[in-house]
């Protein structure tokens, strides 16, 4: 028999598909379902526009075959078949697709019928699929009878060396392809593949939502019924069978009508794909028609993974084409603020590589991409208004996400995510959005007040919060890391600028006012000055505090840096947070006991005084929430002065 070369390929270009092409030696068996998936869908189709053709539905099925012994795994369908001429050029030619000449032949045929449909369900598009085949086998033979032909052939190959052909024996119409499995080396043990557990993994990994059964006979042990006359002393006895089983689940649940679908099935879909224990918050579910079709399945996840804020993570949703999976986890379909989000997309119309393992960057890719994050983001809102308590728990564990995210590409993304903020409330007790806040506040009122620490309970008790609250202001707890840098990102709300309680300004204050604060701060001068030649470089100044009502003392910042910035700098590089220090600024209530006290002692006992500065200097540090630099030396400040 002669062996023929293969046509327009080298033995370099075959290498190179076997070797080069596909990430994992695995995927041999997702393309070889694919094709089979694709040649019964060719008949299924040629049945429909054809009345000649019949077509028992029940028998279009995609068997595999294992064969430990021989060592060959035969992959068998019921389709369209292939004539002598057909598989020379098909299997004969590196990179023609039968698919895609198929798709193009229909597409032609109905373009004079406008009521065709030429949009024919085809997994194959590139015609290299089949090789992948010889990653893990040395020998392949296919044996195909076409529909119609009543002779069959066989076509065989070890691979670069080119192939023979010649007429053979087939019943059934269809095709099987029968691979040799390599010899285990050292470091592949390609006996796997020969496996049933691991193949029936494999087809629901990869093929599960192909809609033609793939069935396998599985071989099992069962307990044999008790005999009726068994004693006391019987002992169970078991025996092996073997049972066709369906591999692949068929239908995918994302192609399914949203009314059909309960929340049992949302749910248990979920818990199983994703190994979670608990329910999802929500479930968006997706089909969309126009420039792009796609369908989506998303879900919102009711707790945060025990990795989520670590470089560990790998957000993605996974992605199916024709209910073939392509890509685990398809970073580019979910923004960074997002990517929480689990779920799958299914769609024909993205451009894929030759391989079928990664998408080339497409206008399509990032129209569904842009679509989804609005999804997201309706469905999130929706969680918010209808159903309070849940989207609370969604924001205690992806709220900073979120927060991330509006800070993320120099605020880029604010407009995005800013309705979906929560702060606590000063007056409500609860969370609360930036437009509650808003709705709530007093025609007067000219800011959105905000003051930063590191709980609720320890923000409610700073004294320069009491000013703000007199008035019948609300403000805004912020408790988290992020949260200065997004107040200052966003600038205001609805016109309105955020102010921190910090601020001299945060009060508008009157004429009168302001004449009263600069003279008191002209006839203290000599105790600011004498605090700041204490303190030294420990602060910037001393001031006579404009934000203080009953409290004595309080630090605050002046530039861009605050407190609570150089603390977030602080937690994230100790080493070199030096260089991110706040300019630290002492404020002092003039009419407090303590700064009657303190000049007192300036007048009486200098050294006395000097004790006192170094006292309200730790108080202030401590209310801060910033560490002491000599605790030692603080305590026994303390006690000298009760001395």
């Amino acid at each position: 028999m002669e062996k023929k070369a293969f046509q327009a390929e080298s033995q370099r270009l075959l290498d190179l598909m076997i070797n080069s092409i596909y990430t994992h030696k695995e995927i041999f068996l997702r393309e070889l379902i694919s094709n089979a998936s694709d040649a019964t869908d060719k008949l299924a189709y040629l049945a429909l526009t054809d009345d000649q053709i019949a077509v028992d539905r029940d028998e279009l099925k995609i068997t595999i075959t294992p064969d430990q012994i021989a060592r060959t795994l035969t992959i068998s369908d019921r389709g369209v078949g292939m004539t002598k001429a057909e598989m020379e050029d098909n299997l004969g030619t590196i990179a023609k697709s039968g698919s895609l000449q198929f798709k193009q032949d229909m597409a032609a045929k109905d373009a004079g019928d406008a009521a065709a449909k030429s949009d024919v369900d085809i997994i194959g598009q590139f015609g290299v699929g089949f090789y992948s085949a010889f990653m893990v086998s040395d020998h392949v033979t296919v044996i195909s009878r076409a529909y119609g032909s009543g002779e069959a052939w066989k076509w065989e190959s070890d691979g670069v060396e080119g192939y023979t052909m010649e007429p053979c024996e087939k019943d059934t119409v269809g095709t099987d392809i029968i691979l040799h499995i390599k010899p285990d080396g050292e470091e592949e043990k390609y006996g796997e593949y020969l496996e049933q557990y691991r193949i029936s993994e494999l087809v629901q990994k990869y093929s599960d939502y192909i809609h033609y059964p793939i069935v396998m006979l599985m071989h099992k042990s069962r307990q044999k019924p008790r005999p009726e006359d068994a004693g006391d002393d019987y002992k169970p006895e078991w025996e092996d069978y073997d049972q066709w089983e369906t591999l692949n689940s068929m239908v995918p649940l994302w192609q399914r009508p949203k009314s059909e679908v309960t929340d049992e099935e949302y749910n248990q879909f979920y818990k199983e794909k994703y190994a979670d224990w608990e329910d999802p918050l929500s479930t968006v579910h997706v089909s969309a028609e126009g420039t792009v079709e796609y369908k989506a399945m998303l879900y919102i996840p009711s707790h945060a993974p025990y990795n989520f804020y670590t470089r560990d993570y790998e957000k993605g949703l996974q992605l199916y084409s024709a209910g073939v999976l392509i890509m685990d986890k398809c970073a580019d379909l979910l923004p960074d603020h997002f990517r929480f989000v689990k779920g799958v997309v299914d769609s024909q119309d993205l451009s894929l590589n030759i391989s079928r393992e990664m998408l080339q960057h497409t206008r399509q890719l990032k129209v569904i991409a842009n679509n989804l994050e609005k999804k997201i983001k309706n469905e999130l809102l929706r969680l918010q208004k209808d159903q309070r308590d849940k989207y609370e728990q969604f924001w205690k564990a992806f709220g900073l996400q979120i927060k991330y995210g509006l800070l993320g590409d120099y605020g880029a993304h604010k407009d995005m995510l800013k309705d979906l903020l929560l702060f606590w409330s000063s007056k409500e007790g609860k969370y609360t959005t930036l437009a509650e806040y808003r709705g709530r506040m007093p025609e007067d009122q000219p800011y959105i007040y905000f003051a930063a620490g590191e709980s609720v309970d320890k923000i409610a008790h700073l004294p320069q919060t009491e000013r703000i609250l007199d008035k019948g202001y609300e403000i805004l707890y912020l408790t988290e890391d992020p949260d200065e840098f997004v107040m200052s990102t966003l600038g205001a709300w609805d016109e309105k600028p955020f102010k921190s309680v910090n601020d001299a300004d945060a009060l508008p204050e009157t004429e009168e006012e302001k004449s009263a604060a600069e003279q008191k701060a002209t006839e203290n001068k000599d105790v600011l000055d004498f605090v700041k030649e204490t303190l030294g470089d420990q602060i910037k100044e001393a001031r006579i505090s404009r934000i203080l009502k009953s409290g004595a003392v309080c630090m605050t910042s002046d530039g861009p840096v605050t407190l609570e910035m150089e603390k977030y700098f602080r937690r994230m590089d100790p080493d070199h947070a030096d260089g991110m220090k706040a300019q630290r600024v002492l404020e002092l209530n003039p009419d407090s006991d303590a700064f009657a006290a303190l000049k007192r002692a300036m007048e009486e006992d200098k050294d006395k005084a000097a004790r006192y500065a170094k006292l309200l200097y730790s108080q202030a540090l401590l209310i801060a929430g910033l560490p002491l630099e000599d605790p030692t030396a603080y305590t026994d400040l303390v006690c000298s002065l009760m001395q």
